[in-house]
């Protein structure tokens, strides 16, 4: 089937693709809050770079078929780095390139069209590589059945996503765990009443009471990073326009009832808190943050126990634990599925010598030289 791509290079514009977004995004299998209209179309707005290092620029491409039905759509932006001058690189990508805080970068689509828009899209930007150096697509599900056509590729990192699928109650669900986490349950719920506390468990989703809990979470994941422990966790959200990202999107989808801040207190504090966000039935939880003072109870284990609890009793039907492998992921048992990423090259000299430039570049260890500090302002906020 004929597919017929158009560029979208303006806010206006993608904001009038809200409604077909929003309704195809509700089709893509395993959602996130990554491939909605609303992350997207904040993250150009808050996030975009506009420096004499790097300088990204909208290039959200829409896939339409013959009866201008909405298909596809990758939200792209093309970033050049440095922002002028004859060794400029300029990389098509997905919009969130940023450290850690979009989880997954993908094409919005339904899972069986992933190929023949993926397919369509290369066809068209064959014809446009004057344009840009280099095209990163992230987040495919079956790289191998798309037609990448003629030009150079090479393979990218795997990302793998982790998942549950919820049965009707939690004995039932508890169940099926394994001996260890069962007994780490148990262990997690009986030191708190032997030392004399009880846990207190609560999922914030009012709009008058999320900021303050999107807060108190940012408080608590930057204890986390900054504790000695033997797992060392960033701090995510350590830039202030990271934080007010989080704000606005979390604030926006309070107003649906769709934001979900899991707290578990003791003695009326909070003792640790996971994000999460909901889409249709699927609940996504997002990160955590949790005070090292009560690391001891594993109270971040029972904030997620207690989150698996409230997404059973409220009917969800998967519960996304999101991406990277570690075991407060594993633990539970969850199934997998993983994404792949492919790097395009453009043709011709220059996009090789730009490129081959660039991966120097990168791979340079000694930070203290002039040309690796230069390269520390290029890069994002860490």
């Amino acid at each position: 089937m004929t597919l017929v791509v158009s560029r979208v290079t303006d806010h206006a514009a993608l904001d009038a693709l809200v409604p077909e977004w929003d309704a195809l995004d509700a089709e893509v299998r395993l959602r996130t809050p990554f491939t909605s209209s609303l992350w997207n179309r904040l993250w150009l707005r808050h996030l975009c770079e506009k420096q004499w290092t790097v300088r990204d620029e909208m290039s959200v491409f829409v896939v339409r078929d013959k009866q201008h039905r909405l298909v596809g759509i990758a939200p792209m932006m093309c970033t050049t780095r440095p922002a002028t001058g004859p060794l400029c690189m300029r990389v098509l990508q997905f919009v969130g390139a940023d450290p850690n805080m979009t989880e997954l970068r993908r094409v919005i689509c339904r899972p069986d069209d992933e190929a023949r828009v993926v397919t369509a899209l290369m066809r068209m930007l064959e014809g446009t590589t004057q344009a840009w150096e280099r095209v990163e697509w992230a987040g495919l599900s079956q790289p191998d059945a798309i037609e990448w056509g003629g030009l150079p590729i090479s393979e990218g990192e795997s990302l793998p996503m982790y998942y549950l699928q919820l049965p009707d109650s939690w004995e039932t669900f508890r169940a099926g765990l394994s001996r260890n986490i069962k007994e780490s349950l148990r262990k997690c719920y009986n030191s708190l009443k032997r030392d004399g506390f009880a846990e207190t468990f609560r999922s914030v989703e009012s709009p008058t009471e999320v900021p303050a809990a999107i807060d108190a979470f940012f408080e608590l994941h930057r204890a986390r990073a900054d504790a000695d422990v033997a797992v060392s966790h960033r701090d995510i959200f350590s830039s202030q326009k990271y934080r007010d990202f989080l704000h606005a999107y979390a604030a926006q989808l309070a107003t649906e009832g769709r934001t979900h801040a899991f707290q578990l207190l003791i003695d009326g504090k909070i003792v640790a808190t996971r994000i999460g966000f909901s889409f249709g039935r699927t609940l996504y939880l997002y990160y955590s943050g949790y005070d090292q003072d009560w690391a001891k109870y594993s109270v971040m284990t029972t904030t997620v126990a207690e989150a698996l609890k409230w997404a059973i009793a409220n009917n969800f039907d998967v519960v996304n634990l999101s991406t990277g492998t570690d075991v407060s992921k594993t633990r539970w048992g969850p199934e997998v599925s993983l994404f792949h990423s492919r790097i395009v090259q453009a043709p011709g000299t220059r996009a090789r010598l730009v490129s081959e430039l660039y991966r120097n570049v990168l791979r340079l260890q000694d930070r203290t030289s002039p040309v690796a500090r230069l390269l520390g302002r290029m890069r994002r906020d860490a």
